[in-house]
């Protein structure tokens, strides 16, 4: 008797339907013979009812996506995209000004680094909101701008702006802005007042800034004065006096730098009970360490961001 013809070049879906197209071709033959041609007809007789073709049937027309198929995937994407897509742009939103705070830090450290390096002073400003300088037509009055004292000796005073890589580039993300620059170690009368008051001879003698944005001059041992960077995402044409409002209307964060060390802190702006906690207390209002929680300070909360020592904290002894 004639071997059965082999099944070669013929596809099945599963291993229950090849044994049974196997089963059927040995029944043809067995009917028939063993006629080759008997048993192959029905090896493919059996594969056909059921629902099976040749191998190179099935690679010749392989079946796409159907037109419901496609529209099924486009609109779970869709909704998908509109349950996640707001909580995304939230989430970038309220990253934008912690992010600038960052950045702001940043630079002050690199501005420091620079000034030891080249034995040079350096400056950090905020251009005029209207300002029409050739050189300032380059920036965008949130970015602050970096210079240098070149010459020192024959032109004391003159700073010339830096164009060198890692002083350009936008340190703010979009709708973040320095609204106001303290110059001074921070006192609970500085916060108080909420606005820096500069003297009529400063401000002749610089024309180049606002009195609300004064620049801040690193020497060239890296030492300045101290200062706090006050950052908001409020619309630009609010006043300065809404935004240092206690409603806590607009978000706000402080930059403070000591200059006689470097270090730079993040912190929000202190609740009005807190101030009168550092006030009556007679305790510096100078962390020293980042500070974002909205919660309000207790006495616990203070004392663990100081020494434990009393004379270095300043507190009023007995």
């Amino acid at each position: 008797m004639t071997s059965p013809t082999p099944y070669h070049g013929f596809s099945c879906s599963s291993a229950r339907f090849a044994a049974e197209a196997t089963a059927g071709l040995l029944r043809a033959s067995r009917s028939d013979g063993g006629c080759c041609s008997h048993c192959a007809r029905g090896f493919i007789a059996t594969i056909e009812s059921r629902g099976l073709k040749p191998a190179a049937q099935v690679r010749g027309g392989r079946r796409g996506f159907t037109l419901i198929e496609i529209v099924l995937v486009v609109g779970m994407l869709a909704m998908l995209a509109a349950i996640t897509m707001p909580d995304l742009y939230r989430r970038i939103q309220k990253e934008r000004l912690p992010t600038s705070a960052e950045n702001m830090r940043s630079l002050l450290t690199m501005v420091r680094s620079h000034a030891q390096f080249d034995g040079r002073r350096y400056r950090i400003r905020f251009p005029h909101e209207e300002g029409e300088d050739e050189e300032e037509a380059l920036y965008d009055d949130r970015q602050p701008i970096i210079e240098r004292e070149d010459d020192p000796f024959l032109a004391p005073g003159e700073f010339i702006v830096v164009r060198a890589a890692w002083a350009f580039g936008a340190r703010f993300s979009g709708g973040v802005w320095c609204a106001e620059v303290r110059l001074g170690r921070p006192t609970v009368e500085m916060i108080e007042e909420r606005r820096s008051r500069i003297e009529d001879a400063i401000t002749e003698a610089f024309q180049d800034f606002e009195p609300e944005r004064p620049p801040l001059i690193i020497e060239t041992d890296g030492t300045s004065e101290w200062a706090t960077f006050v950052l908001t995402d409020a619309p630009r044409d609010t006043d300065l006096e809404d935004i240092s409002d206690e409603s806590q209307e607009f978000n706000r964060i402080e930059i403070v730098a000591d200059g006689e060390t470097g270090i730079a802190w993040l912190q929000r702006p202190f609740y009005e009970e807190e101030l009168d906690m550092f006030e009556e207390e007679n305790w510096p209002i100078v962390l020293r360490q980042d500070h974002l929680d909205p919660r309000v300070l207790t006495e616990d909360d203070v004392l663990e961001f100081f020494e434990p020592s009393a004379g270095d904290l300043g507190f009023a002894q007995p």
